[in-house]
């Protein structure tokens, strides 16, 4: 199909997130009439080697000031035509002078807009442009893992300590991953999982257990570190849910104000109690040689043991990929688009990870909008995870929405 990718006009404008923060939401209108907005999603919890993120209104005015006079009314050959053309206008390593919002808020509508132009979903025209960009058939086969069916499994984090909330806990997200034949069976498993176990904290600590935190778990102050596990744990034997749920931890540790011996500790006695399929950035972002150690330990293949992923460490950047790839760091990594800054860059580190045999897990952030992206996002690219928060408030629940209609799409 002949698309016509010549941009008519940029605008930008400031919305609100999840969090009453002001972000960056972006719209891109073709000259064949096509036309899409795109909001960008924010951080607390982030990695010091992300791209730059500038305040939401020195973002927008970048963009109707800078930005839209030098792109309005040219043409583009593809995404990464696009992407770069952004990139180049910034100038610098990181995004510092227009801002990963500014940049990735317009890349995001500039590809929606071209699939409308397609007339095909966002996701089916992810996956064409992640295929393409491998450049032989021989790397684009390796791209896409075979899967028991073609959705990512749900990461679904149904306890928030950490940044994420003003509780005692060490650690970020507590999760639970359903094995499932179908995206529609996991909600349902992992919905029925965080309501009952929402009952079991009420019960066991007061009606205030039900507060909860930046990603929508649950947030109380816990015995210890491990008693999250240990009530879930009891909640999904009372389901008869023991063999249809996984466990799995974002331990954010450079944030998590622990240190060795502790943490060694506490993940020995962890994995060997709770069995978890997954374990997200146990050590500080720069301790690359402490991720090898765990994950030559517990995670010596992508396809046996712990799945230790790196997000803070790795920053969805292909250099510092490179640099954990070469010393044996992790088995899988997390996938932000706003990390990076552009939709090009996000696929690049996909790529990256499958040359690698690692696992991907496409993820939201603590600040998020309605913007369902994500969603279409990890499907595209064939994610073997994508995590959402709990299935609570509105800027998830619009995620989880999203994947289930891709179900219906593909079905």
């Amino acid at each position: 199909m002949n698309i016509t990718m010549k941009i008519k006009s940029l605008h930008a404008r400031e919305i609100l997130d999840s969090r009453g923060m002001w972000t960056v939401e972006a719209e891109v209108k073709l000259a064949d009439g096509a036309s899409a907005v795109a909001s960008v999603p924010q951080g607390k919890s982030t990695g010091s080697s992300e791209a730059a993120a500038l305040p939401a209104e020195q973002a927008v005015r970048g963009i109707e000031k800078t930005i839209a006079p030098k792109v309005r009314g040219r043409s583009f050959a593809d995404q990464a035509a696009f992407d770069a053309f952004l990139n180049g206008l910034d100038g610098t390593a990181n995004k510092k002078r227009l801002g990963a919002n500014a940049v990735l808020g317009l890349s995001i509508a500039f590809l929606r807009a071209c699939a409308e132009a397609k007339g095909m979903p966002l996701w089916r025209h992810i996956k064409e442009v992640f295929e393409a960009g491998f450049g032989d058939t021989t790397d684009a086969k390796r791209g896409s893992r075979k899967k028991a069916h073609p959705l990512p499994r749900l990461f679904m984090n149904v306890v928030n300590g950490g940044l994420h909330a003003g509780n005692n806990l060490h650690f970020q997200e507590y999760l639970v991953i359903p094995k499932t034949s179908s995206l529609h069976e996991a909600v349902m498993l992992g919905t029925h999982v965080y309501h009952e176990l929402g009952q079991a904290l009420a019960r066991s600590k007061g009606k205030a257990a039900l507060n909860i935190g930046d990603e929508g778990g649950y947030a109380p102050d816990f015995k210890d570190d491990a008693e999250p596990f240990r009530i879930l744990r009891h909640v999904i034997e009372s389901l008869h849910y023991e063999r249809s749920i996984d466990f799995g931890m974002d331990a954010a540790a450079t944030d998590a104000k622990l240190a060795e011996p502790a943490l060694g500790d506490f993940y020995k006695n962890f994995i060997k109690q709770f069995r978890p399929l997954y374990l997200e950035d146990p050590f500080g972002e720069e301790q690359f040689t402490d991720f090898a150690a765990i994950t030559s330990r517990y995670g010596s293949t992508a396809d046996a043991g712990v799945w230790i992923a790196g997000d803070d460490l790795t920053t969805t950047n292909v250099r510092r990929m490179e640099r954990a790839h070469a010393e044996g760091s992790v088995n899988a990594v997390i996938v932000k688009p706003n990390q990076i800054g552009s939709v090009s860059e996000a696929l690049d580190a996909v790529r990256a990870a499958r040359r690698y045999g690692w696992r991907v897990v496409a993820s939201h952030r603590s600040g998020e909008t309605n913007d369902t992206f994500i969603a279409d996002f990890a499907v595209g690219v064939g994610a073997d995870g994508i995590k959402l928060g709990a299935p609570a408030r509105g800027e998830r629940i619009a995620k989880y929405n999203r994947l289930l209609e891709i179900e219906r799409e593909i079905r």
